[in-house]
């Protein structure tokens, strides 16, 4: 079934890198950061009352609550406020925090796999997250890369799916999407005739089969 494929979609976050420890990081550089140049708010809000207070704030914008970057900008700016500062304040804190979402790792499979793909297949990355792809590791590798932020919804709302097809001009049977969510990758993907490939890093399969189960992407090479 994999020989008509001609475009590949991936997944990131969890999928070509571990993202726990990225977004951690990231937080505490921006509290650091806060310490800083708004110490009223470190003062009165720990990292994890931050945390709720973007839940919050998505609970009560849900039309809004896929764009990531839009959800912290938004926070930060009702916290410059709350607490007396500037509210121009929330958009350097944005940029620290973008800057060290970027920081990922990918696993050391990806990149190799990535390279011997794209000299075969066209390859497009789909994020539900706010990690800008030319700014980490794996600059270059994709032709094309949509996040929800850009595109107006999340997966597994199919909307990236369609605009890689409007893009791309193949057929969803000529894709493979790679993920590593059942929910958000694998069944959206299936269900307009994708192929799929669901990544488990780390953790036994679950519920459901994708048409290939990974624990890493060397078997690609294999298959395609």
């Amino acid at each position: 079934m994999f020989e008509s494929i001609r475009l590949i979609t991936f997944d990131l976050d969890d999928t070509l890198w571990p993202t726990r420890p990225v977004i951690m990081a990231a937080e505490q550089r921006v509290y650091d950061w806060l310490g800083q140049h708004a110490p009223r708010i470190t003062a009165a809000l720990s990292i994890h009352a931050m945390r709720g207070q973007r839940l919050m704030w998505m609970e009560q914008h849900p039309g809004l609550a896929h764009d990531l970057t839009l959800v912290r900008l938004k926070t930060l700016e009702d916290l410059m406020c709350e607490f007396g500062y500037p509210s121009s304040l929330a958009e350097q804190g944005l940029s620290v925090f973008r800057q060290a979402r970027n920081q990922v790792t990918p696993w050391d499979d990806v990149l190799p796999v990535l390279k011997y793909l794209r000299r075969r297949h066209t390859l497009v990355s789909l994020t539900n997250g706010n990690a800008q792809i030319e700014a980490t590791p794996l600059r270059g590798c994709f032709h094309l890369s949509l996040s929800a932020e850009e595109v107006g919804a999340a997966k597994p709302d199919p909307v990236m799916f369609h605009q890689v097809r409007l893009w791309s001009g193949i057929p969803f049977a000529q894709m493979l999407h790679v993920g590593d969510d059942w929910e958000r990758d694998v069944l959206p993907a299936a269900r307009l005739g994708m192929a799929t490939a669901q990544v488990h890093r780390k953790r036994l399969p679950g519920r459901g089969r994708a048409d290939l189960c990974l624990f890493n992407l060397y078997p690609l090479q294999t298959y395609l």
